[in-house]
């Protein structure tokens, strides 16, 4: 085969010495140009994705933390972002923030910033609302003096302790906690006795309550000692005290119950009364999730 700029045999078998041309150039493949490799180009997206009042797609992605806006202007060259799931990489394409939707590596950004996600390790002993008339402890306690108004996702009793997320995203807070869109809610539980295998047999098979039947995902034993079991719950199920109701059902009444975590959020090791901002990884993947 020879090689991409055209010089190989020649004429009397002299290797290496380009051959003369012996008359008019013939129009076979032996005769097309080849075009050596240069810069590339940038690719025009397949839908025309450009709003012509927008802010420029790097300065919206370097606003949003991404990086310099030199190093955004690189992830966009590279081909690593995405436009209403349009793959841009010409750096004069101009996005409106407020509607846009912009992936960097799969992973959605979050552009609005009048939002705000939060992830709080609720100690026991604290009640799921932001204001008790009886003067019980409860969330604003632990929030201090924040601007914005913010609502849980969903409830732990007071008893239980564990991972609780906060905003002000009515329509992805309203998702989370519908259990057709299967968000999975995962708990350690502390139980008395020791837990045979049957447990988790009939726990996944569902268990009559007497407010309906109830399925968990998973379940399995982590330890046991000094007649005390401690077990991960997995479910999608929201309903009140469903994993301590579910527990006594089958014989074993929960001691200490700890959710760790929610869909992709986990508790890791936040302390008891602290929050934390969501990262933009489990925000994507809560949006994801739930079909935002």
């Amino acid at each position: 085969m020879s090689p991409p700029d055209g010089r190989g045999q020649g004429r009397g078998g002299h290797r290496g010495r380009p051959a003369r041309p012996t008359g008019r150039p013939s129009a076979g493949p032996a005769r097309q140009r080849v075009r050596r490799p240069g810069p590339a180009q940038p690719v025009e997206p397949a839908v025309d994705v450009h709003d012509p009042d927008g802010v420029r797609l790097q300065k919206v992605l370097a606003h949003a933390g991404v990086g310099s806006r030199r190093a955004c202007e690189a992830l966009i060259a590279a081909g690593r972002v995405t436009v209403d799931g349009h793959v841009v990489t010409e750096l004069g394409v101009r996005v409106d923030p407020t509607t846009a939707v912009i992936t960097v590596d799969g992973v959605r950004l979050q552009l609005d910033e009048s939002r705000t996600y939060l992830a709080l390790n609720k100690p026991r002993g604290v009640l799921s609302t932001m204001e008790d008339p009886q003067g019980r402890p409860c969330l604003a306690d632990l929030l201090g003096d924040r601007g914005e108004r913010l609502f849980h996702v969903g409830r732990l009793d007071a008893d239980t302790e564990g991972l609780l997320l906060l905003t002000n995203d009515g329509e992805l807070a309203h998702r989370l906690q519908h259990p057709s869109y299967g968000v999975r809610k995962t708990y350690l539980a502390e139980v008395e006795g020791r837990v045979s295998k049957d447990v988790g047999r009939r726990l996944r098979a569902g268990v009559d309550l007497e407010d309906g039947p109830v399925a968990v995902d998973s379940f399995r034993v982590v330890d046991a000692a000094g007649g005390r079991t401690l077990v991960e719950v997995v479910l999608h199920e929201g309903r009140k005290h469903v994993v301590r109701r579910l527990l006594a059902e089958v014989g074993h009444p929960v001691t200490r119950l700890v959710r760790t975590e929610v869909g992709p959020v986990r508790l890791g090791d936040l302390r008891p009364g602290s929050t934390r901002p969501l990262t933009r990884a489990e925000l994507s993947a809560l949006l994801l999730d739930t079909g935002l």
